[in-house]
């Protein structure tokens, strides 16, 4: 019995979302101390900026000519037989039986993705940054490092969409001739890894560190929240049947390990700001080496 993806979706959110009040954090009533992380509008907007242009060129511009027309990764063997692995064909049990289906998960993945999500991790990225007293400028940084490191992670995963040419799951089970009839034929041969996948774990997991860095309070929430939605994306991509499970467990993996990267190689943590119980009362505490000036008092 086939079991459509999102049913299976929200199914695993509703196991996970009795998670987050047991895993988030508790404020305390004693002073507080966040961070300031290494951060500068010329340099990252430069980075985030040229990554954006990237990705957004080859997705929109340069992808007919980019995207291979023939499928490098097919899945068959020379003589035609289909060579598709256990697990992959394990997991395109999720994929909709009808082509209704398959569609309304694909519409569902692309509202998730490109809105949901994003507006959930930076909602609550603002939430518990505000919620811990953070200075203003605190949050559009932070934004700013989500958003770099969904992007960095894009441009990796488009440039190896590119180079692999995996053949995606509805397209390997059509006749030959029938390949270069389907809606989007550029897409054909850009399974591997799946971009949506990518781009929300990196979403998630880079809220995650960010706010770990800065020590704000309740950061757990974005994990609790963040990653079944994530997940549920990836899941709503196999039931489109636009992605095997290898290439969305890929994308998950890659995604999550851009979003901790980039915060924790570009981002450190370079001095603290102390919180003190006092409405307003904000002082900017230098680590050793770093070049801060202190600042106490109350706004």
């Amino acid at each position: 019995m086939r079991t459509s993806a999102p049913a299976v979706a929200i199914a695993l959110l509703l196991a996970l979302a009795p998670l987050s009040s047991a895993v988030a954090q508790t404020g305390s009533d004693e002073p507080r101390q966040l961070h300031e992380l290494r951060f500068s509008w010329a340099r990252d907007a430069t980075l985030t900026g040229a990554a954006g242009v990237l990705w957004i060129s080859s997705e929109a511009f340069f992808k007919d000519d980019l995207a291979p027309a023939r499928c490098r990764w097919c899945d068959r063997a020379p003589d035609g037989t289909d060579t598709l692995n256990r697990l992959d064909r394990w997991g395109r049990g999720l994929a909709g039986e009808t082509k209704e289906s398959r569609d309304r998960a694909n519409t569902w993945s692309n509202i998730l993705g490109f809105a949901v999500v994003p507006a959930g991790v930076l909602g609550l990225q603002y939430a518990v940054g505000q919620g811990s007293d953070s200075p203003n400028q605190f949050f559009a940084q932070d934004a700013t490092i989500i958003l770099q490191s969904a992007l960095f992670s894009s441009v990796a995963n488009q440039t190896v969409k590119f180079i692999v040419g995996r053949e995606r799951p509805f397209v390997h089970q059509l006749p030959e001739d029938q390949k270069g009839l389907v809606d989007h034929a550029t897409d054909n041969n850009l399974s591997f890894y799946s971009g949506h996948t990518n781009l929300m774990f990196s979403m998630v997991f880079s809220a995650g560190t960010v706010a770990a860095l800065r020590g704000y309070d309740d950061q757990a929430w974005i994990w609790a929240v963040g990653l079944p939605l994530a997940t549920s994306v990836g899941l709503l991509r196999m039931g489109a049947d636009k992605h095997y499970l290898t290439d969305v467990a890929t994308g998950a993996v890659l995604g999550a390990a851009f979003g901790v990267a980039v915060p924790l190689l570009l981002h450190g943590r370079t001095g603290t700001v102390e919180q003190t119980n006092r409405p307003g009362g904000v002082r900017l505490m230098p680590m050793a080496g770093s070049q801060l000036a202190g600042l106490s008092g109350t706004f």
